[in-house]
Formats: C-alpha cells, sequence, structure tokens
C-alpha cells in the first residue's frame, strides 16, 4: 500500500523553549521508531510540521529571512535529522531521501488580501511598527504581544512530482515538503519565482498523497483521535466518519481543523480513505483500529466507546495539537 503520512509538530518537535539539537533528536527518535515500522511493510511518503523552527531561525538571524527561506531551512534540518533516526531503525541499505519540493501557489490567491498565519518572535507593539516600517512586513497581535503574519495560499500543485515518483517507485522512503514546502509562482514576466508565504502543511501533505495516487492518508498529531464536542461534558472521540458528516461540526481553525479539511479533501477526490490519530498509532490506524477514519465507503459517523477500548478516547491531557 502507498502511504503519505503527515507528522503534525506536536506530534513531532518540542514545544517549549529548549529547541537544542538533543531536544529535536529526542522527539524524532519516537517518530522514527512509528515510521519504521510502518515503512517495513508498505511505500511511504512522509510530510511533517515545523513547528517552532521559523520563529528560531528569525531569532538566529535577525537580517529577517523571507518566510519561504525559512520554511526551506527547516524542511532541510528536519528532513536530515529525521533521516538519520529512519536509518536507525530500518535495515541498513533501505534508501532514504528528503525532497524539498517547489509547490504552485496562484499569486492572485485571496489569502494575500487578508494574511494570518503567525511567524517569528514576539515583539512589543512599538517594536513591531519599527519593524514593519524597516521591512514592510505585515504585523498583528497575538496574545500579549505582536508577530509577523503571511498568507497562507492553496497549494496547487507539486513541481517535483515526477522525481518523488520516480523515488517512491524505487522503494525509497521520501521525507517531502516539510513545513508545506516552497510556495512558487510565475510572475508577470513567466519567470518562476519564489514567494513570501507559508502553505498549511495539512493541504500541502493532502496534495502530494493525491499526486502520487496514495492508497491512504494518514495525519498524526498530539490527540488519539478528532473529538466533537471537544472540553466539553459531551466530548467524543470520532471512530469513522463520512466527509460531509465530519464537516458538518466546527473544529479549531489553528490544530484540528486543517487536518479534518485535508482528510476530507483528500477522501472527495480520490474516493480513498484517511485518517488522523496520533503518531504512536501509524499502524493501527492502517488497520482501522486507532484514531478517526475517514471513508467515502461509511455513511455519518460512529464513536469510540472508551470502556471497550481502552485509549481509544483522548486522555484529558491531550490536545488539539498541530
Amino acid at each position: 500500500m502507498r502511504i503519505v503520512t503527515a507528522l503534525g509538530s506536536a506530534a513531532l518537535l518540542p514545544q517549549g523553549p529548549d529547541v537544542s539539537r538533543d531536544a529535536h533528536r529526542a522527539n524524532l527518535v519516537s517518530a522514527a521508531k512509528a515510521l519504521a515500522k510502518l515503512a517495513l511493510e508498505h511505500q511511504v511518503v512522509v510530510t511533517h510540521g515545523d513547528g517552532p523552527q521559523p520563529g528560531v531561525l528569525a531569532l538566529q538571524g535577525q537580517a529577517g529571512p523571507s518566510a519561504e527561506v525559512m520554511g526551506t531551512q527547516t524542511d532541510s534540518l528536519i528532513g536530515y535529522m529525521l533521516e538519520q533516526e529512519l536509518g536507525n531503525w530500518l535495515p541498513f541499505d533501505t534508501p532514504i531521501a528528503t525532497l524539498v519540493p517547489m509547490i504552485e501557489v496562484d499569486p492572485d490567491d485571496p489569502a494575500f488580501d487578508t494574511p494570518m498565519h503567525c511567524v517569528g518572535p514576539v515583539y512589543d507593539r512599538a517594536e513591531a511598527e519599527r519593524i514593519a516600517v524597516r521591512t514592510g512586513w505585515q504585523m498583528r497581535a497575538d496574545g500579549g504581544g505582536w508577530r509577523r503574519v503571511v498568507a497562507t495560499p492553496v497549494p496547487r500543485r507539486i513541481f517535483q512530482k515526477r522525481p518523488l515518483e520516480w523515488l517512491v517507485e524505487q522503494g525509497t522512503i521520501v521525507l517531502c515538503a516539510g513545513g508545506g514546502g516552497v510556495p512558487t509562482a510565475y510572475n508577470d514576466a513567466g519567470d518562476l519565482v519564489c514567494v513570501d508565504a507559508l502553505i498549511d502543511k495539512d493541504f500541502a501533505a493532502a496534495l502530494i498523497a493525491r499526486e502520487v495516487g496514495a492508497d491512504l492518508f494518514l495525519a498524526a498529531t498530539g490527540a488519539d483521535a478528532v473529538c466533537l464536542d471537544w472540553g466539553t461534558a459531551d466530548q467524543r472521540a470520532v471512530k469513522t466518519a463520512a466527509p460531509d458528516a465530519l464537516e458538518r461540526h466546527a473544529f479549531a481553525a489553528g490544530s484540528i481543523g486543517p487536518k479534518v479539511a485535508a482528510a476530507c479533501q483528500f477522501v472527495r477526490a480520490t474516493g480513498k480513505p484517511a485518517a488522523i490519530g496520533a503518531l504512536c498509532d501509524l499502524s493501527a490506524m492502517v488497520a482501522g483500529a486507532r484514531g478517526t477514519v475517514i471513508s467515502p465507503d461509511v455513511t455519518g459517523i460512529t464513536f469510540h466507546e472508551p470502556a471497550s477500548e481502552p485509549g481509544a478516547a483522548l486522555a484529558p491531557e491531550m490536545r488539539h495539537g498541530t
């Protein structure tokens, strides 16, 4: 089976103040174990979030690199580290490669009119205004401070589709489009140029899954399953759902929402299933035993039964991570 697995930032990277290489490595070990088990039985393409890395790079390089440059750097950084850890859990001759693809976006995408995605460090208002004047960046209030915001245009196609397909057909485990890939567009002169924006990693992963003909799209996050009525006494962990039935419910835009939307998009476009759940449950998600399976072959929504399926429901401390 050909599987595209999207690793969310909460499932992959340290979220606290420790952004050292050792802290990253510790998180990547658990990811590598889960992915290696999957790769021993299936063709695997892995996409991943970039967590706090663009902000870390912005702090390290005060010259202010553009958003797509930061995304490219973090894609390479995480890809290299994940490659090494996968090599520790797979047969020594298993081919593994990191691909940093350009992904086409529309320069007239409405997202450019209202950039909303926060990147980089937090500033006080006065500093944010000074930076905006100097750089032309757009800034907005975020929590107790101010941050830079960039657009998140819809991904349209992956330029490196042919080499990606060739690598997969040769049995290579491909790490691809970390952080959403590199947003690229044609300018008025017909030249291909990078765009100062970020692509939502879940929609990029769903695009890649469609482009390579994946049989299954997996979204691994920091939660065991998609929940309805999150954080209330009526909270229920979804076991199976039809796309239309699941999309009748609202989900947090900054966390589980894009995963649900991307998974439903993949299912509708391909007629094949998708699943959302915890990183440690990847193999069980393939079997349909854990997480939330979104399928064209079911109607309505069914729920996990916590009493009969220990661990299937979200634990109280779990959150809808990205």
